[in-house]
């Protein structure tokens, strides 16, 4: 199951979404999140889907990696959908005790999956086909206009970054810690919920140790670099926006536009 997990990978590539500029991708990525969200009806999901394909398509990002990125969520997806499912009132199909299953259960179950599991593999797109440095300069930039009320953008993206950039390490580190305590005997499986909460601690304290472990020799790293923020820093490569930034922005903002005027008229 952890092996599973890939949020904050990158998969390096020469495609068009990896050569686009990083603000451009984060600003796509929010017009996206917008986008889907206005979504109200099959046609106006089936919109956000062909744009969804258009962009897993442009990525070369293997289809199976953004399902593979799903099976951690899984949980909580089907637990929203049974929500839904029972607590939505409407017509009544199925009367199960105190659980009653409506028509408008049914929608609201199946649309509420639909717009998670889209939700998760666009936003994956954008740690797959952006490195941590770029994803970086990206957010400072962005976020430049609130340095002038004393905002650290700077610190902040570099903590943002670092955050993501270590995601697959602690997984990693956490997967060989689960082997370690499996070839001495532990069981992780096995028992009730407590039991099995019990039964995390001894991989709860070494991942804690390496990974204080990890941001102490980080921090030496960039102390010994001579790192104090990002005051009077330059840039090695200087952002900036292409002819092809621009057309796709526009065409995610015709998009926008169209689930709108399609919302606006219950499609």
């Amino acid at each position: 199951m952890l092996k599973d997990i890939t949020l904050g990978q990158y998969f390096p590539g020469d495609s068009l979404a990896h050569r686009l500029d990083p603000r451009t991708k984060l600003i796509l990525t929010v017009i996206y999140i917008v986008t889907l969200f206005c979504a109200k009806s099959f046609v106006s999901y089936g919109v956000v889907a062909a744009l969804l394909v258009t962009g897993v398509k442009i990525s070369g990002v293997a289809p199976k990696a953004l399902v593979k990125g799903l099976k951690p969520i899984l949980f909580i997806v089907c637990f929203t959908a049974a929500l839904n499912l029972l607590y939505t009132p409407g017509d009544v199909l199925v009367s199960l005790w105190i659980f009653k299953i409506t028509t408008q259960g049914i929608f609201t179950a199946f649309f509420m999956v639909l717009r998670i599991t889209m939700l998760i593999m666009g936003t994956f797109l954008l740690t797959y086909t952006t490195s941590p440095i770029a994803l970086t300069d990206g957010l400072e930039t962005l976020l430049g206009p609130l340095k002038k009320i004393r905002v650290p953008v700077h610190e902040l993206a570099m903590i943002m970054s670092i955050a993501l950039r270590f995601i697959p390490t602690l997984i990693e580190e956490t997967d060989k810690i689960m082997s370690a305590q499996k070839a001495r005997g532990a069981d992780f499986e096995s028992g009730n919920i407590f039991q099995r909460a019990k039964a995390l601690v001894p991989i709860l304290v070494p991942l804690f140790i390496s990974a204080f472990r990890r941001a102490d020799e980080l921090a030496v790293a960039m102390e010994c670099r001579c790192y104090h923020g990002g005051e009077g820093r330059t840039k090695l490569h200087v952002l900036r926006y292409q002819a092809r930034d621009y057309l796709v922005l526009l065409a995610y903002l015709a998009v926008l536009a169209i689930v709108l005027i399609l919302a606006r008229f219950g499609l």
